[in-house]
């Protein structure tokens, strides 16, 4: 007995389409609606980033179809900054105003070099805002944003608000995204979050709101990296940017609070922002206190909980991308040393970033100060601080401490390396130098060599290339993950040979 060809084509198709109808009628709405982005919940193993997605939001939103080309941790990642500085600004950064200390120890420039710190349109300038109540800082990133919405400049300003923790409390580390109209919801986005934050998270709202035709939006490098790759999409008239310096975020809020309990050892749930200063110091706000603890005090342990993944990949401290950039690193401390009373630096990039900086002083909501220069020679720290962070120390082998050093060395040490050490401008490349050449060996720990080259802008490669040539101590931590590498594929070999 047999069946025909045809008979049998007809019972396939019949079966396949049983197969393939949707279980219910959610399914078929999703499966019919296009992009589907992925639950957040299922952060980070369900991201395409893996364990070094920055958790930006681009994901989270339909505009997941885009991430491989908008991703800053995925295929070329933040070697696509080569060719998106010069779309973006109108040119690329120079990459021969690179500065060094010379050969006879003579000191680099006072002032920011280009290939460091990006294309500038004007010098670094020192600059606070004004009147700005509960900023972490003086406010200069919420002066800017303010300014820019009441001055009819924009219609919306996306930015990072304070949200609800789960267990009600220590919410300045919770970060919440919001498209802010008003002055009251700019305002909420008043100081730092210490933990990744999904700022692409709104894009979809964005996009359907046919009210918003012009946007501010506020981000670190790799959301604004993925915004920058995406905003055409957006089918907007004018879109801003208004960066800020970041590194070392934590990846969760609670890993934030945890190391304020473990690592500082205060009370997370009084606490109200930190930053790690230029006087060597962890610098605490709390409700009813100003407390600071020196680097060096602090237990090796709890760097790797505290640093998310994707921060120990990035090459973008500056936030090259941005319109305007707002960080402190570069600038010197106040007398106080405290936040709220030191100035900030504000970079400019590009006509646009002038337009944002002047709007916001014609309000009278940001004032400027000099230009940021500095002193002091940068490498030797930069290299030594590499050589003993415990995060390189655990890639290597080495040992990492479980208690930092007692409270009255470390006040010493720091009260000595800022005396000693590069100050202003001069801080600021030792800081950017330091997290370059250390994220440097964590991708080559990680990664592919195909994959480590592709994820660096060309001046990353350039300050690592200047290193390796010129510091045998750094090239032999370099060396060393090589071998560990090499010996970890042996094995490999040999486990699938059994």
């Amino acid at each position: 007995m047999t069946i025909s060809t045809t008979r049998i084509g007809f019972a396939v198709t019949i079966l396949l389409r049983v197969l393939l109808v949707p279980r219910d009628i959610d399914t078929a709405l999703a499966l019919s609606a296009g992009p589907i982005p992925i639950d957040g919940a299922g952060w980070p193993e369900k991201f395409p980033a893996k364990s070094h997605c920055s958790k930006c939001g681009l994901c989270e939103t339909t505009f997941v179809t885009q991430v491989n080309d908008a991703c800053a941790f995925l295929g070329d990642g933040m070697g696509r900054i080569d060719s998106m500085e010069s779309h973006v600004h109108g040119r690329g950064r120079d990459l021969e105003d690179m500065a060094w200390t010379a050969e006879d120890g003579a000191p680099p420039m006072p002032n920011a070099d280009e290939a460091r710190f990006g294309v500038l349109a004007q010098p670094i300038a020192l600059a606070r805002g004004v009147g700005i109540q509960g900023a972490q800082w003086t406010g200069c990133v919420t002066s800017v944003a303010l300014s820019m919405l009441e001055a009819d400049m924009v219609d919306a300003v996306v930015c990072i608000a304070s949200g609800e923790s789960k267990d009600g409390l220590s919410s300045w580390s919770e970060p919440e995204p919001i498209v802010a109209r008003t002055t009251e919801e700019v305002l909420r986005g008043r100081g730092v979050k210490p933990a990744l934050a999904p700022s692409l998270k709104v894009l979809d709202e964005i996009r359907d709101d046919k009210s918003i035709r012009r946007l501010l939006f506020c981000g670190v490098g790799c959301a604004v990296q993925a915004f920058r790759a995406v905003q055409d999409s957006l089918d907007l008239e004018e879109v801003y940017v208004l960066g800020t310096n970041c590194v070392d975020n934590s990846p969760t809020p609670q890993a934030a609070r945890n190391f304020l309990t473990k690592g500082v050892q205060v009370d997370e749930t009084k606490a109200r922002g930190y930053e790690f200063m230029q006087d060597f110091k962890v610098h605490v706000k709390m409700d009813d206190d100003y407390i600071k603890k020196p680097y060096f005090c602090l237990p090796g342990s709890v760097a790797e909980s505290a640093i998310a993944d994707s921060c120990l990949a990035c090459f973008d401290y500056t936030n090259a991308l941005a319109d305007v950039v707002v960080g402190y690193m570069g600038a010197p401390l106040d007398a106080s040393g405290k936040m709220e009373d030191t100035f900030q630096t504000l970079t400019v990039r590009n006509s646009r970033g002038k337009n944002m900086a002047q709007v916001a002083v014609d309000a009278g909501r940001l004032r400027f100060g000099e230009e940021a220069i500095g002193s002091g020679s940068h490498e030797k720290i930069s290299t030594a601080t590499v050589a003993s962070d415990s995060i390189v120390q655990a890639m290597v082998g080495g040992e990492v401490k479980e208690k930092g050093l007692p409270r009255f060395i470390g006040e010493v040490m720091a009260v000595v390396m800022r005396n000693i050490g590069p100050k202003g401008i001069g801080f600021a490349r030792y800081s950017i130098d330091y997290h370059i050449l250390r994220n440097y060996l964590h991708i080559l720990d990680e990664w592919d060599d195909d994959q480590t080259e592709k994820a660096m802008p060309r001046y990353a490669r350039d300050i690592i290339n200047r290193y390796l040539e010129q510091d045998e101590s750094f090239a032999k931590l370099k060396d060393n993950i090589l071998a560990k590498r090499t010996k970890g594929k042996e094995f490999g070999a040999a486990d699938s040979q059994l």
